[in-house]
């Protein structure tokens, strides 16, 4: 029993502005984040928000700012303005073992699946149980071992990261991440560098999950296939103005969006020159 009470934070006001697929409390809510280093700025006035359940995509050419915006959401950078509240707790304020505890709430699959060479795939995916729990050591294989068979990779707990494909490599990540049962699954790049064959089951991965589990990802992509795939709705960064430019349905943002580069991007046409 954790001794620490939370500290009471204020509820944020819910911008009637944002969409709310699923119809309930936002499990993520951002408010006017504003994000830069060393005084240049990256990001500014980003809003937006995710229901539960919802497969939400981060979207935008290259250098727009989305493997950044994904690690300030994560709590790995702190922006220069703006909040971030997860699961209705502000990342921001929380601190110590409140901390802890919202950090809790997700967990994050990065581009190249960060596996661990010298340690098994079965004790990879154990080591947040390892670090959060006290569970005895047979009681983590057992949870590590079910999340490597939700995943489809129960035969593979004893192989060695080098053993497994790239695509198998990302599922053994996304099983890690799932160790502590968080509601929410932040995944950067989950597609890149595999075949269109193992991207497509990673999609068809990520739909069974939400779908079955109730899951919430936020995922980080430029994979055309893979948005129309999975994505519920998508926000899309831009270079230039270094903002939110679009968001919504990505099939609706590809025939009808007012933007002319927003429906070159989601048709893969040229950006004209000059």
């Amino acid at each position: 029993m954790n001794p620490h009470l939370p500290v009471p934070t204020p509820t944020p006001t819910p911008d009637p502005t944002l969409a709310n697929t699923a119809g309930s409390e936002p499990v993520i809510r951002v408010n006017a984040l504003k994000i830069g280093y060393q005084g240049k700025l990256v990001l500014r006035e980003i809003s937006f928000e995710v229901a539960q359940g919802e497969v939400f995509v981060i979207l935008g050419g290259s250098g727009c700012g989305k493997s950044t915006l994904l690690k300030h959401l994560i709590g790995l950078h702190d922006p220069m303005e703006g909040e971030i509240w997860i699961g209705g707790e502000n990342l921001l304020a929380a601190q110590g073992d409140n901390r802890r505890r919202v950090l809790r709430k997700f967990g994050m699959m990065y581009q190249s699946g960060a596996l661990f060479g010298s340690m098994t795939v079965l004790e990879n995916v154990r080591l947040p149980l390892d670090a959060y729990t006290d569970l005895p050591d047979k009681a983590k294989d057992l949870v590590a071992l079910s999340k490597l068979r939700l995943v489809g990779l129960g035969s593979a707990a004893q192989k060695m990261p080098s053993e497994l494909s790239g695509g198998m490599q990302k599922r053994a990540a996304i099983a890690r991440a799932m160790a502590l049962d968080p509601g929410i699954l932040f995944l950067d790049e989950p597609s890149a560098g595999l075949d269109p064959v193992t991207s497509a089951g990673l999609d068809d991965l990520i739909n069974e999950l939400s779908e079955k589990f109730g899951i919430t990802f936020v995922i980080v992509t430029h994979e055309l296939p893979s948005i129309f795939a999975i994505a519920d709705r998508v926000i899309m960064l831009d270079s230039h103005s270094k903002t939110i430019i679009a968001q919504g349905c990505p099939l609706a943002l590809r025939d009808s969006s007012s933007d002319p580069w927003v429906r070159q991007f989601f048709n893969r046409e040229a950006r004209a020159a000059g």
